[in-house]
């Protein structure tokens, strides 16, 4: 009895070059029971499709999956796909050759969960994945068995004459295969736009992932600039308590001094009292001690008033630096926010591939790179004369040779010669005194120089 061709289940491998193993279902599973090992597969995350496949070797239903293989060649032991039953519940994809196929891919994924093992085949170009697996299965690679439609003759005996009346039965039937091909036609249209619509899909996931990276890094950038303000502001908070911490010192240190200084007047005033209440014959020896006692006290007062007042002025000359200190870090921070947004700027726009070009004579225009911008806005004439390997100097005096290329040299009466010379257009042939000369300065400045 010959073999009935029937449906076959196959999977089909990609690489970067396009499809690289096919082999039937049985072998496939037999991959994921770890009875054989895929060595070419090795460490590697595949992708791969599973087909269902007519006797006429046409593709019914793709669903497009990945796969992950250890270092030894061996399927994922985890790996769980229930691939017959999406490819059986999954909605409608391109025609190839057998009508619209049943389609299942990350953009189309009849179970939600499943979504993240799925992958998306081209469809706009022509030699997309869909394309290759149809030639390739009419390769007929694996070995199916193919149903060959043969059309059986009719028997001469079982003709017949239709009448004369309906010989023209076939205008009436126009109308309804007219229906038909518009169905047809409202098939493909229809099948065009769901392709165009999961195209448009795969395009907007690229983009919210894109979008998702850049509020990545425009939220790394904007974390690293607030935790820099913070540390300037603690540096802020440190010093204002400091200076809080002097200013109480100074405080209490003077109300120390004064209540010493009224103790020392009620010792005076308690003296005088009781120096009136002694025996006149103690008195001028009482008031004698009275005075000298006072004299040294008082000297010892405005000493010490003397050292208080310095410290004061000091403090005070350390309070004024302090504040000078901290408005200074104000305005450095200010700065710093400033350059740190203003940088920001600049390395977007690079990243956007703005270039930045100047001109400057000499050397025409220069494309600046994003770690020469800084030091070009600090100096764009030291810059220009560092590129054309020459001094600073020499480039100025070359610029104003080459925009009035005259004699510079003064004459007795203090004017200059300004007799018209040839113009140098390079900074590294320009001499200062011999190429911004007429012939009679030269000489006189070669004199001058020897």
């Amino acid at each position: 009895m010959q073999n009935k061709p029937q449906m076959v289940e196959a999977v089909v491998f990609f690489n970067d070059r396009g499809i690289c193993k096919e082999m039937l279902f049985p072998e496939f599973e037999a991959v994921l029971d770890g009875v054989v090992n895929l060595q070419e597969f090795a460490d590697r995350q595949m992708r791969a499709v599973f087909l269902l496949i007519t006797p006429r070797l046409l593709i019914r239903a793709a669903v497009f999956f990945c796969i992950d293989f250890h270092e030894d060649g061996a399927a994922d032991r985890g790996w769980n796909i229930p691939l017959r039953q999406l490819a059986d519940r999954t909605g409608r994809g391109p025609d190839l050759g057998a009508g619209p196929i049943r389609l299942a891919c990350r953009s189309q994924c009849p179970v939600s969960w499943q979504q993240m093992h799925l992958w998306d085949p081209r469809l706009k170009d022509a030699d997309n994945e869909l394309t290759q697996l149809r030639d390739r299965i009419a390769r007929n690679q694996l070995g199916l068995l193919i149903e060959e439609e043969v059309v059986p003759p009719v028997a001469t005996e079982r003709l017949q004459m239709v009448a004369e009346d309906a010989w023209y039965a076939g205008r009436q039937a126009r109308p309804a295969e007219a229906t038909l091909a518009d169905q047809e036609q409202r098939q493909k249209a229809a099948l065009l736009i769901k392709q165009q619509r999961q195209r448009i899909a795969n395009l907007e996931r690229q983009r919210e992932e894109e979008g998702a990276r850049l509020r990545e890094a425009a939220s790394a950038q904007q974390e690293q600039l607030h935790e820099q303000l913070r540390e300037l502001q603690r540096k802020l908070q440190e010093q204002q308590a400091l200076n809080a911490s002097l200013h109480a010192q100074l405080a209490a240190e003077v109300e120390h001094f004064q209540k010493a200084r009224d103790e020392m007047g009620a010792q005076l005033r308690a003296l005088e009292l009781n120096g009136q209440q002694e025996a006149s014959a103690l008195r001028e020896h009482s008031e004698r001690e009275t005075e000298s006692r006072v004299a040294a006290a008082v000297a010892e007062l405005k000493e010490q008033v003397a050292i208080r007042d310095v410290e004061l002025a000091y403090r005070n000359e350390l309070d004024a630096q302090l504040e000078e200190e901290i408005a200074r870090l104000t305005r450095e921070r200010d700065e710093l926010a400033a350059q740190a947004e203003g940088m920001l700027l600049v390395e977007k726009l690079a990243q956007q591939g703005v270039a930045f070009t100047a001109y400057h004579p000499g050397i025409g225009h220069l494309t600046l790179s994003l770690q020469d911008i800084q030091r070009y806005h600090e100096n764009p004439t030291a810059f220009v004369a560092a590129r054309c390997n020459v001094p600073e100097e020499q480039y100025r005096q070359w610029l104003q040779h080459y925009q009035q290329p005259a004699c510079v040299a003064a004459l007795s009466s203090g004017e200059r010669c300004a007799i018209p010379l040839d113009k140098i257009d390079s900074p590294s042939r320009f001499v200062i005194g011999v190429s911004n000369c007429c012939a009679r300065h030269k000489v006189a400045e070669q004199r001058t120089g020897s």
